[in-house]
């Protein structure tokens, strides 16, 4: 399962999640906003900004990156 951390007010968030709807992808979604205790998991993994997108084989990006989510598609 793909997993997605975002926060509020986030526009890569937004077309990150609009787009993994689109091409019905399932997601679990964290709010760093309302679920903080990621933020500390994030940063110690190196990630500075939202998205956080981590994908079933265990990789991870950061930000709206259609290129590695068309691969999920």
């Amino acid at each position: 399962m793909v997993t997605v951390f975002s926060k509020n007010n986030c526009i890569q968030c937004k077309m990150t999640k609009r787009f993994l709807e689109q091409h019905k992808i399932s997601f679990i979604e964290h709010n760093i906003d309302e679920q903080p205790e990621y933020i500390s998991q994030l940063k110690s993994e190196g990630f500075m900004a939202t998205p956080v997108v981590k994908l079933p084989n265990g990789q991870a990006f950061s930000g709206f990156r259609p290129d590695q989510l068309n691969q999920l598609a």
